[in-house]
């Protein structure tokens, strides 16, 4: 970190101390700023970031500890340095224990001051190189994969990934149906220390249960009918990469059992095989579902689960992440198209407007399907398919117009009533059933009958 980037905040309650502070590393060509006392201090580091902070110990108000505990909770990359008075090492050392960058004792040496600064603040630029050359590569490996997404909730995923990556543990990455879920899998293989092996997946859902097993450990000859001769499994074929297990909330219990063992035991054998053959692979999961819901109700082993989920991963729906569908879209157009097109603001507008419950897959056939029939190189809200206009007309006839006010209690009686009186047709009168259908019990359901004079076909 060059000296003229480089932002220092000094505070010391000492005023002759706090200017030779000031005086020594403006000298130096750093930006400094001064506070008086802790309080102060913390006022600064609330409104601004800085590189690195210097400061006293014991100040008026908030301590330098209480300083240093603010710090790192709003800049944890901050780096800190404490000042303590002659004698007492002991603050110094807990200050280091307790995050500080390092601490100096009064009366201080002005050489000493200059190198600890600039070993502090070269600590500080390695730091950010290396994060910056962190950020690089995720974003060449999500570029490659197809992975795009700036929004908050997907840079919260994105920086997890590389983590994740560089660890040897199961992963599990849940998500709805078309966020993406398989392009996480293959980014975490691509950044791991597995990345030159094989990357397998199966899709656990898509494959009747009685091949499954066959496909994830192999069989022998004969083993059962058309098992002409020996293959290997999945398990064989990823050996050393990484086994990518889709929708593993779909998998059968018997086969969960026999996963479980594999992952516990290091070791499988092939249906009709009586040989434990050695496995050296990671597990990447998927699934669309509540798997903790899935164990509650018996649907998923409770120790695969855990065995799997060793580190979490979400992908958020296309819902939660509006501000990446314009990326998105770019991204389809050049995918499908080979000249430049875009989308009017109207257009767009609609599809920022709209659910996509089918996420990012249903985007992409949305908009391969307009550019196939759209020949123009603007599209406009013309061109957008009749279902996103039903929506966005639905959406308006649900969205109140409050320009001369409501009654509310009104507007909610009348829906009320709506509900009621659809019930009661759709069960032909029944009162019991009725109930059934609007979550309420028979007692609820006969007074709210009787407030709004609504009697059923029939009476219990």
């Amino acid at each position: 970190m060059s000296p003229d980037t480089a932002n220092i905040l000094v505070v010391e309650d000492e005023v002759s101390m706090r200017e030779v502070l000031c005086m020594l590393l403006e000298g130096e060509g750093y930006d400094v700023t001064a506070a008086s006392d802790g309080d102060e201090g913390i006022a600064y580091i609330e409104k601004d970031i800085y590189d690195l902070i210097i400061t006293d110990i014991k100040m008026p108000g908030a301590t330098g500890f209480e300083l240093l505990d603010k710090s790192k909770e709003i800049s944890p990359d901050t780096l800190v340095i404490m000042i303590t008075a002659f004698g007492t090492m002991e603050s110094g050392v807990e200050a280091m224990k307790l995050g500080a960058y390092d601490y100096i004792h009064k009366p201080f040496k002005i050489d000493e001051i200059r190198i600890i600064v600039r070993n502090a603040l070269d600590r500080r630029r390695l730091s950010t190189e290396v994060a910056l050359l962190r950020m690089e590569k995720i974003r060449t490996a999500v570029e490659v994969e197809n992975i795009i997404g700036r929004s908050a909730p997907m840079q919260r995923l994105l920086e997890m990934v590389p983590r994740v990556a560089a660890s040897n543990s199961n992963a599990l990455i849940t998500g709805e149906s078309g966020t993406g879920k398989e392009l996480v899998a293959q980014a975490l293989h691509n950044l791991s220390p597995r990345s030159d092996r094989a990357f397998v997946a199966i899709n656990c859902a898509s494959i009747p249960e009685g091949l499954l097993e066959s496909e994830l450990f192999g069989h022998m000859k004969g083993s059962f009918t058309g098992a002409h001769q020996n293959k290997q499994g999945l398990f064989e074929v990823a050996e050393d990469g990484s086994l990518f297990l889709d929708e593993i909330g779909d998998m059968p219990m018997n086969l969960q059992s026999k996963l479980l063992r594999a992952i516990e035991h290091g070791s499988f054998r092939r249906v009709g095989g009586t040989k434990d053959i050695n496995c050296n692979i990671r597990i990447i999961a998927a699934t669309n579902k509540n798997l903790k819901d899935e164990v509650r109700s018996g649907g998923f082993r409770e120790d695969l689960f855990y065995r799997l989920n060793v580190i979490p991963l979400v992908v958020p729906p296309l819902r939660e992440r509006k501000d990446d569908i314009p990326l998105l879209v770019d991204h389809f157009i050049r995918k499908f198209s080979d000249r430049k097109r875009q989308f009017s603001g109207s257009a767009m507008k609609m599809l920022m407007d709209y659910d996509w419950t089918g996420n990012v897959r249903e985007l992409e056939n949305l908009v391969a399907q307009i550019l196939i029939i759209c020949d123009q190189d603007i599209i406009t809200d013309a061109d957008v398919p009749a279902e996103i206009f039903r929506y966005q007309e639905a959406e308006r006839a649900l969205e109140p117009d409050l320009k001369e006010g409501v009654d509310l209690e009104k507007e909610l009686a009348d829906l009320e009533q709506r509900y009621l009186n659809a019930a009661l047709k759709a069960t032909g009168g029944n009162k019991t059933e009725a109930a059934r259908l609007l979550g309420l019990k028979f007692r609820s359901l006969r007074h709210k009958l009787s407030k709004y004079g609504i009697r059923g076909i029939e009476d219990e």
